[in-house]
């Protein structure tokens, strides 16, 4: 049975071993921006300004080969963009991006994140998902799988980090070659990576220089397995299996593990969200938490398909669920869950115009920004999510140990992620794999 590994091209001092997921006071939103082109990680300034990056639509350039061999090609382009959105205007203040897409503009690589160090410089992180070798060889000199520090100014960029390159020299995982940088957070003068297609965390200094694998993810080892039934239309058809195949589904099946995102918790350890591999198991999702060791622990489990995650200043984390079922079974409906430090978890937004959901943030005023139809060119939205003071039943199961008994007030900086690529279209359903 040929099944590629997943990952996508598009993620405690101690662990507990329930968690509870409560009922939620029904949340709001507004859409304060639309027709975004594959909206991924989104950032305030220290102005107060919010910033989303656009991965684009790629183009018709080289291309390279998806990372199983099979399917569409993807090919390169400059549509990715960053867009500002201030007042309610919303701006392209830097264009020409590097692009990767399928032929009809889905399943985009490019532009993934964005974040402002203490100082106000930004820094954008361009996604690639395929195989590095091809990078430099189909497409010539190019900065996907790089950080770049951009000028708004002047519409241009200087290169800083080369992510894909380091997985192809070095290969942490000792796995399949693939990158797929999908987040980052600022951590002082480094910045903290995650790559959903080396399935590692990364750490590099501001100036380019120490870059460096902090771990790597294990893989999951899935019992009885659930797979897309047989025909299930797919840019990658080896993901399918065929009708013997099915009917010889392997009891226990290994995936890769694909962290999405990545942020510093109050305690000073990083927090990493997964998306999980194929067939993304529902309920298969954690969330590691990787301390001064680096070694990487589940903090929470339970969730299904996470792409971003983010402390508020009172210690609460937020986890954002790209899709709340497999993603294969074509229902993109997302979810905005809390964990509160004491570990209650309360649903603040579950589907209801929540779609694919790609990345978050906390605005100072307490907000939830979140990419919604990440996935989807030409119809991608930034929502603010309001009324979040949800309260949670009173028989919540603690599901994580309070973090909040370090007795730490802090104030992080924005964090948001990248996005997956299981992608959907009119008329298909289609999953891209940045890593096989």
């Amino acid at each position: 049975m040929k099944l590629k590994k997943l990952t996508i091209t598009f993620l405690t001092f101690c662990v507990a071993a329930i968690s509870g997921m409560k009922a939620a006071e029904a949340a709001s939103f507004s859409v304060i921006a639309n027709g975004l082109y594959n909206a991924g990680g989104l950032s305030f300034s220290p102005d107060g300004n919010l910033y989303v990056t656009e991965a684009g639509i790629g183009g018709s350039g080289a291309c390279v080969p998806p990372p199983s061999g099979q399917g569409d090609s993807l090919c390169y382009g400059t549509s990715g963009a960053v867009t500002k959105i201030e007042n309610g205007k919303i701006e392209r203040i830097l264009t020409g991006l590097p692009s990767l897409a399928l032929p009809d503009g889905t399943g985009a690589s490019g532009p993934r994140d964005i974040q402002f160090d203490a100082q106000g410089k930004p820094y954008v992180l361009i996604g690639y998902g395929a195989n590095p070798a091809f990078r430099d060889r189909n497409l010539g000199y190019t900065d996907l799988g790089k950080i770049i520090a951009p000028n708004f100014k002047t519409n241009s960029w200087t290169s800083v980090a080369d992510l894909a390159n380091y997985e192809l020299a070095n290969n942490p995982d000792a796995g399949d070659v693939s990158s797929n940088p999908l987040g980052f957070v600022i951590d002082g003068k480094k910045l903290v990576v995650v790559d959903a297609g080396a399935n590692d965390l990364l750490s590099v200094n501001t100036d380019g220089s120490d870059l460096q694998a902090i771990t790597t993810f294990p893989k999951d080892i899935l019992t009885n397995p659930v797979f897309p039934p047989s025909g299930t239309p797919s840019n990658e058809p080896a993901q399918v299996p065929s009708k013997g195949e099915a009917a010889r589904s392997p009891s226990q099946f290994a995936t890769q593990a694909v962290p999405s995102n990545v942020t510093k918790g109050p305690d000073g350890a990083y927090y990493v969200s997964q998306f999980t591999g194929f067939p993304f198991p529902e309920g298969g999702a954690k969330i590691y938490r990787v301390g001064a060791d680096g070694k990487p622990t589940v903090y929470a489990d339970g969730f299904t398909q996470l792409t971003d995650l983010q402390f508020d200043s009172a210690g609460n984390l937020y986890a954002l669920q790209y899709a709340n079922q497999s993603a294969w079974k074509g229902n993109l409906d997302g979810s905005v869950i809390k964990i509160a430090p004491d570990g209650t978890r309360t649903t603040l937004l579950s589907g209801n115009g929540l779609v694919s959901p790609s990345a978050l943030t906390i605005g100072a005023d307490g907000a939830v920004y979140v990419t919604n139809r990440g996935d989807s060119p030409g119809f991608g939205q930034v929502l603010r999510i309001e009324n979040i003071k949800s309260v949670p039943e009173p028989d919540s199961i603690l599901g994580v140990l309070a973090i909040g008994a370090l007795g730490i007030a802090w104030l992080h900086k924005k964090r948001k992620l990248a996005k997956p690529y299981l992608i959907t279209s009119p008329t298909k359903l289609s999953i891209v794999t940045p890593d096989s």
